[in-house]
């Protein structure tokens, strides 16, 4: 059985969480970023991922606006890093944990308002940024399995 994490988001937190399922053709290059101490994590956060198969497709109105994306494919290999709270051109990882997951859909609808409604089966990461509603910094990783699901707090898992 399939479980779906669906939730209305602000801009803000959907830019997270396109971060972590990008919205184009993953390949096997590498594809990383590390986020500021106090954006996902308390800490310095970075997050790579690699391999898979992400497909998008976009569906727009007669005005040429997207009204609704579509991302789904074979699974990625992703890996948070704990890189503290220095600054630097070269962060020593002091922790990391990686996450090989098997496909996901990631289904986002632009509303009325303005708002996103964020739809997610399989493996889907998000990141809240203090700016969202509720507030982060928080990063989960949601490996769902049945409709009671399980998450991976990952700040908690690679705090000093």
């Amino acid at each position: 059985m399939k479980t779906t994490l669906a939730r209305t988001l602000a801009p803000a937190a959907l830019a997270a969480a396109a971060l972590v399922a990008p919205a184009q053709s993953a390949t096997a290059e590498d594809i990383s970023f590390i986020l500021p101490a106090g954006t996902g994590c308390e800490f310095r956060l970075g997050v790579s991922w690699t391999g898979g198969n992400l497909q998008t497709k976009e569906f727009v109105d007669e005005e040429g606006n997207t009204v609704r994306l579509l991302v789904a494919g074979k699974g990625t290999v992703i890996t948070y890093t704990n890189y503290g709270m220095k600054p630097g051109r070269n962060p020593e990882a002091l922790d990391a944990v990686t996450i090989r997951t098997d496909g996901s859909v990631t289904e986002t609808v632009t509303n009325p308002d303005g708002t996103l409604t964020v739809t997610g089966t399989g493996h889907n990461g998000l990141i809240m940024f203090p700016t969202d509603e509720p507030a982060g910094p928080t990063t989960t990783h949601f490996i769902l399995e049945s409709t009671s699901g399980q998450a991976i707090d990952i700040c908690a898992e690679l705090a000093d």
